[in-house]
């Protein structure tokens, strides 16, 4: 009896630990808020003629600059370690706000992606460099945004319009640098995970609620 003890001591409980933790991060964790209430976006002319907004949504917002072009590779690491992931989620959506006169690479860009990804969930908005970047101002943000208005990291918006992320200072996250695919695999992946869990966990909390009614 007490080799079983010491074996299931020494073998098996390390495991179920981490097996704990490991799953169950997300599920005690809760992202703080970095910037509250973010202001909704200009009435910006959008490439699908729709009105884009951020209210009760998850939103990844992004600010594409004006070499979205060149830059295209960011999206592209965007795409494929998130958006194909989570974009068939109805309450998400993923905005980049971009300078006028963009409007045709972007297209060329969404064409591209088209041949392979769903791109119902991306949204593009369209307005001067002057309003970009005052938007971007108040967000309260420590990064900026470069010479071309524009910036890798993208940014989690939650349902409020609450800006969401790490405020311990020595793992501050504020954005994602979608340059670099580890981190949108690591970091973003498990703050946005923290993100649906609240969601799901507020509807499910919602619907109880309901049925006692």
């Amino acid at each position: 009896m007490k080799k079983n003890i010491v074996l299931f001591v020494l073998f098996v409980l390390p495991i179920v630990a981490y097996l704990f933790f490991a799953s169950g991060v997300n599920s005690f964790t809760k992202l703080p808020v970095i910037t509250p209430k973010v202001a909704d976006l200009g009435n910006w002319k959008s490439l699908r003629g729709e009105k884009v907004t951020l209210d009760n949504k998850i939103t990844i917002l992004g600010f594409s600059g004006t070499k979205i072009l060149k830059n295209r590779g960011n999206l592209f690491n965007l795409n494929e370690k998130i958006y194909q992931r989570y974009h068939a989620f109805q309450d998400l959506q993923f905005v980049m706000i971009c300078p006028l006169g963009t409007e045709r690479d972007v297209k060329n860009i969404m064409d591209a992606f088209d041949d392979f990804t769903d791109v119902s969930q991306w949204h593009f908005v369209f307005t001067t460099p002057d309003e970009i970047q005052t938007y971007y101002s108040q967000l309260q943000l420590v990064g900026k945004l470069d010479a071309n208005f524009g910036t890798s990291n993208v940014y989690i918006i939650d349902k409020k319009r609450n800006l969401r992320g790490r405020k311990e200072a020595e793992e501050y996250k504020e954005g994602y640098n979608t340059f670099h695919p580890s981190e949108l695999s690591n970091d973003m992946l498990d703050d946005f995970k923290i993100i649906l869990y609240e969601y799901r966990a507020a509807l499910k909390k919602n619907n109880n609620a309901t049925k006692q009614l």
